[in-house]
């Protein structure tokens, strides 16, 4: 049974080989729709600027032009119909282009202020809420799981640490062919917590605490369940409060059921019985939970890719302990605490049916990339936001190419 289309995707660095480096194309309309958005070149510099211009280019309009070329070419060829992008660097400009359609019937260009279902870059959220409590001395990192929740495989030698890194060896509930069959027979199921640690489970464990790395969604429901535990509220509750509020993310919630608020794209995936494309828009995203669930936007996301990677929600210590990274197989690439850093740029991607994004922040540039996709469908293997991600950055960071290497090892899981 074909389970990647209604899989939380693995995280890039352990599934995308960046076999395909775009090459400029002639810019124009795509699916009927003209690129849309902002461009806002820098003011030229009397001298050179102190990090270089290889380490992120002047967004200048002969850099956008090569932009938009490249990004349209990376649409058609992999048949997205929209992507909306966003660059911003100090003193390097800014580039917010739209592309495509966000309705395929009506033909509806893509736009900036969509809301988006962002996937695993949840994650990001809930190991953040998981690290305040940390901080707070209510948690410890290296605390076995089996404190908190009973009934864990392991769970007297699995770490907070471990799930967080992806380390824990438990099965990955949403590759369950139980799971599979019940979300395929009706995609607006709400699932429980407790219902997907059971398709989780029912599995042996699949390596020892700490051998090696394999990204699993089972950890972020552990995760989710630890931090409601002890603040004694509920996750979207906890989020909302202690991490989007502090954080200033006004358009960024965490959905109790399949609500989305407008305005957004329609969302499009691949059945896995049929192969046929279908709208997946409205689909109850409750089985992701923790590790998948939240809706977000594109500046909200600008926002937090630094507050991310900078650590502005956290003490120092931790901060420096969540971007300790495990090496994924990919020269250059490392995940750490709920978190990437692939080629310098740090932060986390997300896809579930119907969507895909990618939000990341290059510190030495102080540079901020976000991807935004209105389909979640594999191109030639690869995931689109991988594409794009690769496209852009070989024209505006080649010194920081994402993800930049074929994976060299087998992929995990």
């Amino acid at each position: 049974m074909r389970s990647t289309h209604i899989r939380l995707r693995r995280a890039c660095v352990a599934t995308a080989a960046a076999a395909l480096l775009i090459a400029p194309a002639v810019a124009g309309p795509a699916h009927g729709a003209p690129a849309q958005g902002s461009f806002a070149p820098a003011a030229p510099s009397p001298s050179p600027s102190p990090d270089g211009d290889t380490e992120f280019k002047q967004l200048t309009p002969a850099v956008a032009a090569q932009l938009d070329a490249a990004i349209l070419q990376v649409l058609r060829e992999a048949h997205v119909p929209g992507v909306t992008v966003g660059l911003w660097a100090p003193g390097k400009g800014s580039y917010v282009r739209n592309f495509g359609v966000s309705d395929k019937a009506t033909g509806a260009p893509m736009q900036s202020d969509f809301r988006i279902r962002i996937g695993s870059e949840t994650k990001t959220f809930t190991v953040t809420a998981l690290l305040q409590l940390v901080d707070q001395g209510k948690i410890g990192l290296d605390d076995p799981i089996g404190k908190y929740i009973a009934g864990v495989p392991n769970g007297d030698r699995i770490t907070l640490r471990q799930l967080a890194g992806m380390r824990s060896g438990l099965f990955n509930y949403s590759e369950d062919n139980d799971f599979i069959k019940a979300f395929e027979a009706n995609p607006n199921k709400p699932f429980t917590p407790q219902q997907l640690l059971g398709y989780s489970f029912d599995h042996p464990v699949q390596f020892a605490p700490g051998e090696k790395w394999e990204y699993s969604n089972t950890n972020l429901i552990l995760l989710g369940l630890v931090v409601e535990k002890i603040t004694g509220r509920p996750l979207n509750e906890v989020i909302g409060r202690d991490v989007l509020q502090p954080a200033g993310l006004r358009h960024t919630l965490f959905p109790i059921g399949a609500e989305f608020p407008v305005p957004h794209a329609q969302g499009y995936t691949d059945q896995s019985a049929s192969g046929k494309i279908v709208n997946a828009t409205n689909w109850d995203p409750t089985w992701a939970w923790a590790a998948g669930a939240i809706i977000s936007d594109l500046q909200d996301l600008r926002s937090w890719a630094r507050t991310l990677a900078t650590g502005t929600l956290l003490t120092p210590a931790t901060q420096a302990e969540r971007l300790k990274t495990t090496s994924v197989g990919i020269p250059g690439a490392g995940y750490g605490l709920g978190i990437f850093n692939v080629q310098g740029w740090i932060g986390h991607n997300g896809s579930l049916p119907g969507y895909e994004t990618l939000t990341v922040y290059l510190p030495e540039a102080q540079a901020t990339m976000v991807v935004l996709l209105n389909t979640d469908v594999q191109h030639d293997g690869q995931e689109p936001s991988t594409l794009f991600g690769e496209a852009i950055t070989s024209i505006v960071s080649p010194d920081h190419v994402y993800p930049g290497h074929k994976p060299t090892a087998p992929n995990p899981g």
